[in-house]
């Protein structure tokens, strides 16, 4: 997680710089805190893994003599079916309608965004693919 983090970092690194000779240039706020932004949160995510790589040790990708063999294994449980992700982006989406038509809208939506979320993740806990 090392080399991610150092890129994130990096990457911070030339965002300020691009944002620094953007606002000299243009002038123009907003572009220049879109950017300021961006700096902001690559030095985030930068910080982020570098803490946690510090924290796990080192990883296979760490290794500068390692093999593609070496990270093999399993990665996590990922769910090969569930129709909740579709549910969550159809509740999202009312609520974002829901800000335009009017706060009654708004109001279901944010409803329906709780209980998509709530079946989201207890979807294993109850029915056919309970643990």
């Amino acid at each position: 997680m090392k080399v991610q983090g150092w890129l994130f970092i990096l990457c911070g690194v030339f965002f300020a710089a691009v944002d620094v000779v953007y606002w000299y240039w243009s002038k123009e706020p907003v572009g220049t805190t879109a950017m300021a932004i961006s700096v902001g949160f690559a030095f985030m995510i930068g910080y982020y893994l570098m803490y946690t790589a510090r924290r796990i040790g080192d990883q296979p990708e760490d290794d500068k003599q390692g093999e593609i063999s070496d990270g093999a294994g399993e990665l996590g449980f990922f769910s090969p079916h569930s129709w909740w992700p579709l549910f969550v982006c159809l509740a999202v989406s009312l609520t974002a309608v829901g800000l335009v038509i009017g706060w009654w809208l708004f109001l279901i939506g944010v409803f329906a965004v709780i209980m998509s979320m709530i079946g989201f993740v207890f979807e294993y806990y109850r029915g056919h693919f309970s643990h």
